[in-house]
């Protein structure tokens, strides 16, 4: 059973492999926004899975707030960078800096994530309308044999192949970026939270002391 499974297999990856010949270079440059869609798209994942905002519940980074030296992993740093504020208006400012620092990065690899769904399926288009040209090409230039059909088969062969890479790839890239994007919000939610707990407990110590 292995072995005939490892052959299947390898049958599969040579025709695959065929038919991404056969879409001429353009399918370079869709497997290049490919890469980069994808590989941005797992490692903007990992840095919000690292952050830990999911894990820690809010009733530990609550308590963690009046505890310094309980606090732990990213959260724990984040509360450590604003605990030096004294006054509210220290508090808003220190927070910007912390939303400007952690948004930031997110923002710029989904907006390269997004361009590289807009293209995808232009380059698709792209292979397309030149495998239309060689198709034309090939009917214009040949006499009708084997030959020529063979070139027209080809030419087809590559705008259809192009197309559906593009928009296979684009499809994909709007999922990811749609997961991706609402796991971004949540975070900026959560930010958000943590600012308005943090300033009304400060708010609450100004106003004993």
């Amino acid at each position: 059973m292995p072995e005939v499974l490892r052959e299947h297999l390898i049958a599969l990856s040579e025709q695959a492999v065929s038919i991404w010949i056969s879409g001429g270079w353009s399918m370079v440059a869709i497997a290049f926004i490919a890469m980069v869609m994808f590989s941005l798209s797992v490692n903007v994942q990992l840095k919000l899975s690292a952050k830990g905002f999911k894990r820690v519940k809010e009733k530990l980074w609550r308590h963690w707030i009046n505890h310094p030296k309980k606090r732990e992993g990213h959260i724990g740093e984040m509360l450590d960078f604003v605990d030096s504020a004294n006054t509210v208006e220290e508090m808003r400012s220190h927070f910007e800096e912390l939303h400007s620092s952690e948004t930031k990065p997110f923002v710029r690899d989904l907006r390269v994530i997004k361009i590289c769904v807009s293209a995808a399926p232009l380059l698709g288009l792209l292979g397309t309308v030149t495998g239309m040209l060689s198709t034309f090409d090939a009917l214009a230039k040949g006499s009708g044999g084997d030959k020529t059909m063979g070139m027209v088969a080809e030419g087809i062969s590559e705008a259809l192949v192009t197309t559906e890479t593009g928009l296979i790839i684009a499809l994909s890239g709007l999922l990811f970026s749609y997961m991706i994007t609402r796991k971004f919000e949540s975070y900026k939610a959560f930010l958000a939270h943590m600012e308005t707990v943090c300033t009304q407990k400060l708010h609450k110590k100004n106003g004993k002391s």
